[in-house]
């Protein structure tokens, strides 16, 4: 069978849902609803997404249902254990994750942090609880410069951030720090991903460096990604999507930092003579909206999209297919900093795929990997594919 579709783009919205799913009351989420709340705070112009089906999904006030929609729509049920951004986006890939990243609301247990101490040889650490990144170096950077003692701090995500002064502790050792915390947070305490947080600057002007670097819990071999790499397909990651998957079967890593970069980037690669899959990750939804509940920056974040929709489509060849999605719910208007337990929309458009198709509620996010997989004659496990509904 050959395939349909040249190459495919998936958008990745980050925290993007579209209304709660059904065990939502079981993670503290019932009623969220991160699109529902957004568009009732205000209109909220989405005039291209509104032509391709967002408001054909389901009701959204001031998106309003097309009569005759240019993309196909649907939505997606996030069928892991978990709400969280390495459990989604590897659902797309095909894996469905049983148990789901453990989280540190309290911070990490005594046994856990004698042994950070022990292994790495620091003289302490500072911190041990659930932050902003920028806030807790303004808090505990002053102490961390006098002490020498590493920050450590988690968020309500999977992970185990260790903040240092690149004068204090320079960039090579804060990395040797990081992978030998790796290797401890292994079995019952796997957090999805340790990351250096190096900063740099003075008491009360501290700031980030880009030296960030991410040390992910590999996923299993049997995904999309390897499974297009190794059939010759390229694969070109765009924002943190290399990171979120270990860079297993990546071809290509572009950088881009935040929706701005990762648009041009994703753009740029429309441009070049690629074949097979661009996978990129809109990570401002998420991190700088959704996280800090700034309802009027996500809506903004939103437009600002939208008004960029026609140059990516304009980049697009024939035999191009774009999908449009989200990893779960960040509801920037329901209390507390968490992700939210809802469903992601699904927009598919491409020039030679059909139009106005209802592709209904998916029972997972592996039902894009499995489309994908099918459109290049590959066979991937989980999900069900939706290809014949589109070609």
């Amino acid at each position: 069978m050959g395939q349909f579709f040249n190459r495919i783009t998936l958008i990745v919205l980050d925290g993007a849902g579209i209304g709660a799913m059904p065990d939502a009351p079981e993670w503290g989420d019932a009623g969220s609803d991160t699109f529902g709340h957004i568009c009732e705070s205000r209109e909220v112009r989405l005039p291209n997404l509104q032509s391709l089906g967002l408001g054909n999904i389901r009701r959204l006030t001031g998106v309003a249902m097309t009569e005759k929609p240019r993309g196909c729509y649907g939505k997606c049920a996030l069928k892991s254990n978990g709400k969280d951004t390495p459990t989604g986006h590897w659902e797309m890939a095909g894996i469905i994750l049983e148990r789901a990243f453990p989280t540190y609301p309290d911070g990490f247990p005594e046994e856990i942090v004698d042994e950070f101490i022990s292994k790495t040889g620091v003289p302490g650490i500072l911190g041990n609880i659930p932050a902003s990144g920028t806030e807790i170096i303004k808090e505990l950077g002053e102490e961390h410069v006098k002490t020498g003692k590493p920050i450590v701090y988690t968020s309500a995500d999977s992970v185990f951030q260790i903040a240092a002064h690149e004068e204090v502790i320079p960039l090579d050792r804060l990395y040797e720090i990081c992978e030998i915390a790796r290797n401890i947070l292994r079995g019952e305490h796997e957090v999805g991903r340790v990351i250096a947080r190096p900063f740099l600057g003075e008491p009360g002007a501290f700031y980030r460096t880009e030296n960030r670097h991410d040390y992910a819990v590999p996923p299993p071999r049997e995904n999309l990604l390897p499974l297009l790499s190794g059939e010759g397909l390229e694969v070109v990651c765009i924002g943190k999507i290399a990171s979120i998957f270990d860079s297993t079967g990546v071809t290509q890593d572009l950088t881009a930092k935040n929706n701005e970069q990762t648009i041009d980037q994703t753009i740029r690669a429309l441009q070049e003579d690629s074949h097979g899959l661009i996978f990129s990750n809109l990570v401002d939804f998420d991190m700088l909206y959704g996280h800090r509940r700034d309802t009027e920056g996500y809506a903004r974040a939103l437009e600002h999209f939208d008004t960029r929709w026609p140059e990516i489509e304009a980049a697009m060849r024939e035999g191009d297919l774009i999908m449009i999605t989200a990893d779960h719910g960040n509801d920037p208007t329901y209390p507390g900093t968490d992700h939210t337990r809802e469903y992601a929309p699904l927009i598919v458009f491409g020039k030679g795929s059909r139009a106005g198709v209802n592709l209904g509620t998916r029972g997972s996010l592996a039902d894009i990997g499995k489309t994908i997989a099918e459109n290049f004659g590959l066979k991937l496990g989980a999900g069900e594919s939706f290809l014949a509904q589109i070609q």
